[in-house]
């Protein structure tokens, strides 16, 4: 792959650099001032870290990995905290996806080329758990990709507080008892509309944190919307409900 990097100087030097590092992996059993070094700068530079068997790094590399292998994102990720904020400022109303546990870059790809297509401030995926931003993915997105705002943060549950406490309200997309149709949900104020993974869907703690929880109406009892449909429905009830008129791009 080509945005693979491997060896000691090679991953520190990117990460301290600010190249958009998806992901570090470090071998198993590996201690000292490497082990040390590579904990504190994925730490304090938000990037997940994963120790693995030397086996796996072996697989990935034919040269001398030193025990280290990171991927660099196609794209540069965003901090949510710098942009919420540029977003008020210049007098728009913040509409965000959240996508917590949408692993599968086809999705992922399409859901961030309806957002960009619709204007969407911001994507935000968690550290884990979440398809990467690689070739596949700018693929699927049509290159939307490489314009959205991609946000990655560590913790989905702590993402949602922050927003609500930000005045933000959070509309979590499943089906519950306490969901109602989307159509009856107010989306003029700013709004993060939260998606998960089909089959399984949001945790239901999240689901339990949203303001309001809204479903898709459907004609038959046919299983439920692709994730990345779903996500280009309820942006566009958003624009709706706002008079957001678009262009004929």
């Amino acid at each position: 792959m080509s945005n693979l990097i491997y060896g000691h100087h090679p991953v520190v030097e990117a990460i301290n650099a600010g190249l958009p590092v998806e992901k570090v992996l470090f071998q198993q059993g590996l201690r000292g001032e490497l082990e040390k070094e590579i904990r504190h700068l994925t730490k304090a530079h938000d990037i997940p870290l994963q120790v693995v068997p030397v086996e796996k790094l072996n697989k990935l590399v034919r040269g001398n990995h030193q025990g280290v292998v990171a991927w660099t994102a196609l794209v540069a990720f965003q901090n949510l905290e710098d942009v919420l904020p540029a977003i008020l400022e210049r007098g728009e109303t913040p509409l965000l996806l959240l996508l917590d546990g949408i692993t599968d870059v086809r999705n992922f790809g399409a859901i961030c080329r309806s957002a960009e297509c619709a204007g969407v401030h911001a994507v935000v995926i968690p550290q884990s758990g979440s398809a990467p931003a690689n070739e596949d993915a700018m693929k699927a997105s049509a290159g939307a990709l490489a314009r959205i705002r991609l946000c990655r943060v560590r913790s989905m549950y702590s993402t949602v507080e922050w927003l609500q406490q930000s005045d933000v309200q959070v509309v979590a997309t499943a089906l519950s008892d306490k969901s109602k149709p989307i159509f009856e949900v107010d989306f003029t104020g700013p709004t993060a509309i939260l998606l998960g993974p089909e089959g399984e869907g949001l945790a239901p703690k999240l689901i339990r944190m949203s303001d309001a929880v809204a479903r898709i109406p459907q004609a038959t009892d046919f299983d439920s919307y692709n994730v990345s449909v779903a996500a280009g429905i309820a942006v566009y009830e958003v624009l709706r409900q706002r008079g957001t008129t678009l262009g004929d791009a």
